[in-house]
């Protein structure tokens, strides 16, 4: 199952842009069950505003 969010994601931009390979996308966004994992799926079920830098394992990329 992917991710609800998958395509909202600001995490694609990044993929496109060539600035994010698509590691995050196969073992988070579009695994079985580890999209239940990422922390931004967490915080925008909670409503809860987070940076578009914000890798799923809750880390900041700077280079974003």
């Amino acid at each position: 199952m992917t991710c609800k969010w998958y395509s909202l994601c600001p995490l694609r931009k990044f993929e496109k842009e060539g600035k994010l390979d698509n590691f995050w996308a196969q073992n988070y966004c579009k695994s079985d069950n580890n999209w239940k994992n990422c922390k931004r799926y967490q915080l925008e079920e909670k409503g809860i505003a987070h940076p578009d830098n914000m890798l799923p394992d809750g880390r900041m990329d700077e280079n974003l």
